[in-house]
């Protein structure tokens, strides 16, 4: 009997038979899509200034947010501090946007609205008086684990000192305090993006009608809504839970290989 044990054990097939095959179900396709949203609102939330992901994208206008919606500014004495916080929608004011100039694959030089680049002082001060890019105008930025830390030339990461909010790179290690977010100005129109996701703009129906717009192939040119009533977006809506509800709404449709 231990060797028939052996002999893996499959479905009896007759001739002509066709075998279905188990469809896959693609379980992280909502998820990206999910993430998309958020991203985007995310960009919305802070005036069309959205995160960089990868070290390649730091080029160009860029802020250095620190805690939330909170940027590095500039100081007419060479010196940064952090800014006032701001209000949602608002981006960064423009003292506190920098220019980001890749130096190769791993890192920038970054320069104030003064012309000036930053460096780092003998003291660990970080300051923008350079008038060229030398090895102490040079920094790293390093990705972990979907968070960013600012290595400088000193081999320590900039984060904000705590007893007068000053621009500094003390600490050989990143904790929470040199957490940074890159910001990058956004190309694309933000008023588009507002139309799909506004929970206010429009009724339930034209809602969602741009949710689908984001996602839907049209492959033959008809645009397929989802099924069923809309009294329970309405109630999302009024909880502040709408694109939650759009997403799991989207998920159940038949019609859901038209929207890969």
């Amino acid at each position: 009997m231990s060797e028939y044990n052996k002999v893996r054990v499959s479905k009896l097939v007759l001739k002509n038979e066709k075998v279905k095959k188990k469809k896959k179900k693609n379980k992280s396709k909502n998820k990206d899509e999910k993430i998309n949203v958020e991203e985007i609102q995310e960009k919305i939330n802070h005036g069309n200034w959205a995160e960089a992901k990868l070290v390649s994208e730091i080029s160009g206008p860029v802020a250095l947010e620190f805690g939330s919606q909170t940027y590095v500014t500039a100081m007419d004495n060479g010196l940064f501090t952090l800014g006032p916080p701001h209000d949602e929608g608002d981006g960064p004011l423009p003292e506190e946007i920098l220019t980001a100039i890749i130096v190769n694959e791993t890192r920038i030089a970054l320069k104030s609205g003064y012309g000036k680049y930053l460096g780092v002082d003998k003291d660990g001060t970080i300051v923008g008086r350079s008038d060229a890019i030398g090895p102490l105008e040079q920094f790293e930025p390093i990705f972990q684990d979907n968070k960013l830390a600012i290595l400088s030339s000193t081999g320590c990461f900039i984060s904000i000192r705590d007893e007068d909010d000053s621009l500094v790179a003390k600490n050989r290690t990143a904790g929470p305090n040199e957490l940074v977010k890159v910001r990058l100005h956004a190309i694309e129109n933000t008023e588009e993006a507002i139309d799909k996701l506004d929970e206010k703009k429009g009724n339930i129906k034209d809602i969602e009608k741009n949710y689908v717009k984001m996602f839907q192939k049209f492959q033959d040119k008809k645009m397929r809504m989802i099924e069923g009533k809309r009294s329970e977006l309405k109630k999302a809506q009024q909880e502040g839970k709408l694109h939650e509800s759009l997403l799991d709404r989207r998920a159940k449709t038949k019609a859901d290989r038209y929207c890969k």
